[in-house]
């Protein structure tokens, strides 16, 4: 009977990369693992069995200067490159360690293979069901079991983990060994950055001896529990069950401040814990993660850019085509006067243009053309308008002026003080409180800056009434219409009510999920832009013209504006129909083409939270909101409506006594934006 003690090791660890050539009281961890193993007086061979990435050619190298066998295998069908390491060594019988245990303990695998000797059983090991601390996990299996498994099952998961699908079948005879007190809370195992400090820790305390058993460790534990401290807050085997989303996500919060570059796409703002994260690749209204998995987007579109669906492959072409030809240069690109002429074209109010890149970027161009025309300083806003200095000021004097335009509680902190009193916010159809604003502010007000409309429209002529505020107090009209535009017209929002500002801008659905946002305004106040600074190189490329240009030209061709208007609005009325179905009140919201509907109950984030993690098990992306594209095609939207209609009924029962809570399994998602209008 030849045993082979093999070991699953490789570089690319999601949560804690290289961690196997991490050192260890001066050798690395892979080192100090072979080498107590080295100790069984029952293993014939050791054996490492890597990936075929070429980031493991240093693995391979070190475990072979050291004397030891190195095959190499698949990356992600882990089970195949154990069923083939075995086999090209002619085991018998395989010993299943994995290269994060390093206080894996020779004599306890020695005990497990005599445990497998006695049994006579496929399948032996100290892991089913658990009680040894996590870190010294040993699994013993003949070799016919391994090569049943990698014949009879098409699981990724199973092939992931190796022997998973030899546990959970009935097919195979198994046994396991128990410790005589459950000690699987305890962990010594290797996969956080803390982790490592703790096993540091031990062998620290043990130094220069590196063959202490297990029993000694637990000993130490029990008389230094504060070296064992840094990873208690960790949870045991939790690799197991997230998908490489979720633990690249980890890695992200430790070099990212926050985990990610926007606060829409959080995933605590989704399915905390649970949310997939990343894709891989998008296409129509369709999205991949990382594991490969696709689902149906039928929440937020990349937060509203992509209303011709993700990937048109005529935008793309001509972004492609760009590429090729060259996206930068030291000349300017043609594409941004093309562009200019025909957003000026679809709004003959306007005269001229300036471009950027982001929303929040072209919002503060607005302003500081606005101040720079008039010489005044302050600004009157309603809705969000980025993250600039000038709009976060507006909470310098009380962090809840933004509560109803952004979300609650926001600090300004690092916002200079001297902005104090300069932004002034006010709300949606209340004519009275703006005229008092400009009343108590006369002559010191540069611009009126508002969303034209986002949760509900304008009544009793409320814009035209701030049109002529405006032109009465000359002060410039500026309507945000980074969300709005391309919608409801083709254009701004504003030519649906019939209002035309001084300057208005443009982003999200302008590119169609390629950075693009545009300033437009009379002469007179773009001018200005001439006697101040607004400069920047890559406001220069010429990806996003192109991919503006091609969008407009396919909107217009293809009216996406009354496609996605009709969409949203059928998507509406189906909630509110299911709603009535399960006698549940709701409460429906938005534009048309970004419409949401929130539960009138004070379980209303609860249900929000239950109904994304049940829509993302049917492969669905949704939570209390849709934002349409001319993607969302009759059968998707049915498939969802099907799917959303039991998680309803279980809403209804919550209403009725049952809790929610106990069907949530994990924390509740973040409340979310929050808007004056």
């Amino acid at each position: 009977m030849y045993i082979v003690a093999l070991i699953q090791a490789r570089l690319s660890s999601t949560r804690l990369p290289n961690k196997v050539i991490k050192e260890i009281v001066g050798k690395p961890m892979i080192e100090i693992l072979l080498i107590r193993l080295s100790q069984s007086k029952e293993i014939n061979q050791v054996l490492v069995a890597t990936s075929n990435e070429s980031e493991n050619d240093k693995l391979q190298f070190l475990v072979e200067s050291l004397g030891y066998k190195c095959t190499r295998g698949s990356e992600n069908d882990v089970l195949d490159r154990f069923y083939e390491s075995a086999k090209f060594i002619s085991a018998d019988v395989v010993v299943r360690i994995t290269g994060d245990c390093p206080l894996v303990d020779s004599k306890l695998v020695d005990q497990c293979i005599q445990g497998y000797k006695e049994a006579k059983v496929d399948y032996f090991s100290n892991i089913d069901p658990a009680t040894y601390p996590d870190g010294l996990d040993i699994e013993v299996m003949s070799f016919e079991s391994i090569k049943r498994a990698n014949d009879e099952t098409d699981s990724e998961f199973d092939r992931e983990h190796v022997t998973s699908y030899i546990r959970n079948s009935d097919s195979f005879s198994k046994a396991s060994m128990k410790y005589t007190e459950d000690l699987s809370n305890q962990r010594w195992s290797v996969d956080e950055p803390e982790d490592l400090v703790v096993v540091t820790n031990i062998f620290e305390h043990f130094s220069p001896d590196i063959f202490f058993d297990w029993k000694q460790v637990l000993k130490l534990r029990k008389s230094q529990p504060m070296l064992f401290i840094e990873n208690q807050h960790i949870k045991n085997n939790e690799g197991a069950t997230m998908g490489t989303g979720q633990k690249l996500y980890k890695r992200a919060k430790k070099v990212i401040p926050g985990g990610n570059m926007l606060l829409s796409k959080r995933p605590e703002m989704f399915l905390p814990e649970k949310w997939p994260s990343y894709f891989s690749k998008s296409k129509g209204c369709k999205v991949w993660d990382l594991d490969g998995n696709e689902y149906i987007d039928m929440s937020i579109m990349g937060i509203g850019t992509n209303t011709l669906g993700y990937g048109h492959p005529e935008v793309d072409e001509a972004v492609m085509r760009s590429i090729k030809d060259g996206n930068m240069s030291t000349f300017n690109c043609p594409e941004e006067v093309y562009l200019a002429e025909k957003l000026v074209e679809l709004h003959p109010w306007a005269d001229m243009v300036r471009f950027a890149r982001a929303g929040g970027e072209i919002n503060s161009i607005a302003i500081r053309i606005a101040r720079a025309s008039t010489g005044r300083d302050k600004i009157a806003i309603c809705g969000y308008h980025g993250w600039h200095d000038w709009y976060l000021s507006t909470n310098l004097n009380s962090d809840k002026n933004l509560d109803g335009h952004l979300l609650p509680g926001l600090q300004p902190n690092g916002v200079p003080r001297g902005l104090t009193g300069t932004t002034l916010p006010f709300n949606y159809n209340d004519i009275e409180q703006l005229e008092q604003l400009i009343k108590d502010n006369k002559g010191e007000i540069a611009a009126i800056k508002m969303e034209v409309s986002r949760n509900e429209g304008p009544k009793d002529g409320y814009l035209q009434k701030v049109r002529d505020l405006a032109t009465e107090n000359n002060i410039i009209l500026i309507f945000d219409e980074c969300t709005s535009g391309f919608r409801e017209t083709f254009g701004g929002l504003h030519k649906k009510y019939n209002v035309e500002p001084d300057i208005a801008i443009f982003a999200k659905a302008l590119g169609n999920g390629y950075a693009i946002s545009a300033c437009i305004g009379r002469q007179e106040f773009m001018q200005a832009a001439q006697q101040t600074f607004i400069s920047s190189t890559f406001w220069t490329e010429r990806i996003g013209p192109t991919a503006a240009l091609k969008t407009l030209e396919v909107m217009e061709r293809e009216k996406s504006w009354e496609t996605i208007t009709q969409i949203g609005s059928n998507i509406s009325n189906q909630w509110q129909n299911l709603a009535d179905k399960h006698d549940l009140t709701i409460s429906t919201w938005g534009l048309p083409a970004l419409s949401g509907y929130t539960f009138n109950s004070p379980n209303a984030l609860s249900y929000k939270t239950l109904i994304t993690q049940e829509m993302l098990k049917k492969s669905y992306l949704a939570t209390n909101c849709v934002y349409a594209c001319t993607e969302h095609k009759k059968e998707l939207i049915d498939g969802y409506f099907a799917a959303l209609d039991p998680i309803f009924t279980t809403i209804k029962q919550c209403e009725d006594g049952l809790d929610v809570n106990f069907l949530l399994e994990g924390p509740l998602c973040h409340s979310g934006f929050k808007r004056l209008n």
